[in-house]
């Protein structure tokens, strides 16, 4: 993993924006979809190259969404359609925020379909993850990108929306999840690519646990943090970005925790980089957690530098400004500049216009190129 050792580096959190035109060949499904697929990962690959960005992916466009596309890729689980799940991850704001849940986000008011898990699980989607693999290092190498990550969900956000009905023990369902995700992590890591490891839930579930108990969440989060390292083992620690937020739904989020209560959480994952969110108004401040917190040593912070919380573009002397408050705390070499959360939550539903997105990119490019000129002179 490439450090910012002579000039601030970009990149982003993951899951891009889906051209119209692959969300419709998807669709219609047929042989026709793997070559739109191919040539949709090459676009966006060069795109991203072309605002500036450092570090690429393939805009996640081969999965369904950030964390349930794992779902279609491992036994036991089954789609619940006419059950609802309560949608426990947005904490109380679903209490606090009922009327702007039920006319703006319905799913956090009435709650939303999900699976059930009523078998052992297994990966099975070794096919699709080196499908995806094989476009994106195509991708770069036409585009001249030296530097890609590709993403994948933590044990924690699997099944955000579903229930175990099968493993007698919470801790046996978690690691049997754990034991397949190592499959997909190992595929990525043998691609010769980084591996980003996706984990909203586990910041999400703190304020609906901690209403029961702080104890009850710090149990479950380190469960799931001893389940991820089982699945990262023998990784080497500098191929491994961990991205850590609070949803890209665009909701009040009063619920979200403070970074300062579960930073120590985070920097248990045994990982090279760590990613949060970092530009939008419930989170820019905490900057500040790092006067405080050591990072440690060799270790590397992603910040979300732009948002996809609003439309307004950053401008280039903001995002210079957030970049070298965060330098002058770690250490320059430290920081690469990065994203909030992903623009598109999943492959049908896109945060901001796609101009806007790649505004936002090509502001983030510009910003680390000022702020370098500033801390490098």
């Amino acid at each position: 993993m490439k450090r910012s050792d002579q000039r601030i580096l970009s990149t982003h959190v993951g899951s891009l924006i889906r051209p119209k035109a692959l969300l419709d060949s998807h669709k219609a499904g047929g042989k026709g979809y793997d070559q739109d697929l191919k040539k949709s990962v090459a676009d966006v690959v060069a795109r991203q190259v072309k605002a500036g960005i450092d570090v690429v992916n393939d805009g996640e466009y081969g999965k369904s969404g950030w964390a349930n596309y794992v779902l279609d890729r491992m036994t036991g689980f089954v789609p619940q359609p006419n059950r609802l799940y309560e949608a426990v991850w947005l904490g109380r704001d679903r209490v606090r925020f009922k009327e702007f849940m039920e006319t703006e986000f319905p799913r956090g008011a009435k709650g939303t379909p999900g699976h059930d898990c009523v078998g052992p699980i297994t990966y099975q989607g070794h096919a699709e993850v080196r499908r995806d693999l094989e476009n994106v290092k195509a991708a770069a190498a036409a585009a001249g990108a030296h530097d890609v990550f590709f993403t994948a969900v933590a044990p924690a956000s699997v099944g955000y929306d579903a229930s175990n009905e099968y493993y007698k023990s919470e801790e046996d369902y978690v690691f049997a999840i754990s034991d397949a995700l190592r499959e997909e992590y190992l595929e990525i890591h043998k691609a010769g690519v980084v591996l980003q490891v996706d984990d909203a839930v586990l910041a999400n579930m703190f304020d609906h646990l901690t209403a029961q108990s702080p104890k009850k969440y710090r149990d479950w989060a380190e469960l799931r943090i001893e389940a991820l390292n089982r699945a990262l083992a023998g990784i080497p620690e500098d191929r491994i970005r961990y991205h850590i937020c609070f949803g890209s739904w665009h909701v009040p989020h009063v619920a979200d925790a403070q970074l300062e209560d579960i930073v120590g959480l985070m920097l248990k994952v045994r990982a090279g980089a760590y990613s949060i969110e970092a530009a939008n108004v419930r989170h820019e401040h905490e900057w500040h957690v790092w006067e405080k917190t050591k990072l440690p040593e060799g270790k590397i912070l992603i910040p979300g530098i732009v948002t996809h919380h609003t439309t307004t573009v950053e401008h280039p002397k903001l995002v210079a400004e957030r970049i070298v408050n965060f330098a002058k705390v770690l250490g320059r070499e430290n920081v690469i500049a990065g994203t909030d959360c992903g623009f598109a939550q999943s492959e049908g539903i896109q945060r901001v216009h796609p101009q806007v997105m790649w505004a936002k990119f090509e502001s983030l490019a510009e910003g680390a190129r000022l702020a370098s000129k500033q801390l490098w002179g």
